[in-house]
């Protein structure tokens, strides 16, 4: 059956807009309420993906639905996975990192979930947050993220669904700081390469 309802482009939102019938209210409001703590793992999830969709200068936001977080204007996909010490709530010792959901199912609207989860992207970029006490932690300051970017053949012929931090590092080499990221991730462009690269060799 053919799709009924295909919703239309949406315009970018700039915070003013009202809402119709709540006095006073904005989207700005909305978005104070939704977000007003970066540490949150749903939001320094988003964080991750915006600071790689920034860094690689692609041009609009993914579906949410998307089987991958970040596609560039040539077509590169970049998965995002992020992580952090610290989190939003107490805890008796430091988060001991691991990266999940490397292989998921696909979806589509016309034909929904696929039969097999599956490695989607072309980049794996692991996101990880490096503060180790709340005095120091700033969400807002780039130069606490650490990256390690791992071609996407690599993290398929591994074959795990979760990856802890000392395996990332394993494969990824040394992190780059966000100044280098977008070098890193075209460094590693399976596309671009007819061997995948070893350790050491991932570029800049």
């Amino acid at each position: 059956m053919p799709l009924q309802y295909i919703p239309p482009p949406g315009a970018p939102l700039r915070g003013g807009e009202p809402f119709t019938g709540a006095e006073g209210a904005t989207v700005l409001d909305f978005w104070r309420y939704a977000f007003p703590d970066l540490k949150t793992n749903t939001t320094r999830g988003l964080l991750a993906e915006f600071l790689v969709h920034r860094a690689v200068g692609a041009q609009q936001r993914n579906q949410e639905w998307e089987s991958f977080d970040v596609l560039t204007a040539d077509g590169l996909r970049i998965e995002v996975k992020s992580s952090a010490y610290l989190q939003a709530w107490g805890q008796r010792e430091v988060t001991r990192i691991v990266f999940d959901r490397l292989r998921t199912r696909t979806w589509n609207p016309q034909t929904g979930d696929a039969a097999e989860p599956s490695f989607n992207a072309d980049v794996y970029v692991f996101a990880v947050h490096t503060a180790i006490s709340h005095e120091e932690y700033d969400p807002l300051d780039v130069g606490q993220w650490q990256f390690y970017v791992v071609p996407g053949p690599v993290i398929e012929a591994k074959g795990t669904k979760s990856l802890a931090l000392n395996s990332v590092r394993a494969l990824a080499g040394d992190p780059v700081p966000y100044s280098g990221l977008a070098a890193r991730i075209r460094a590693v462009d399976p596309r671009a390469r007819s061997t995948v690269p070893r350790r050491g060799s991932l570029g800049p």
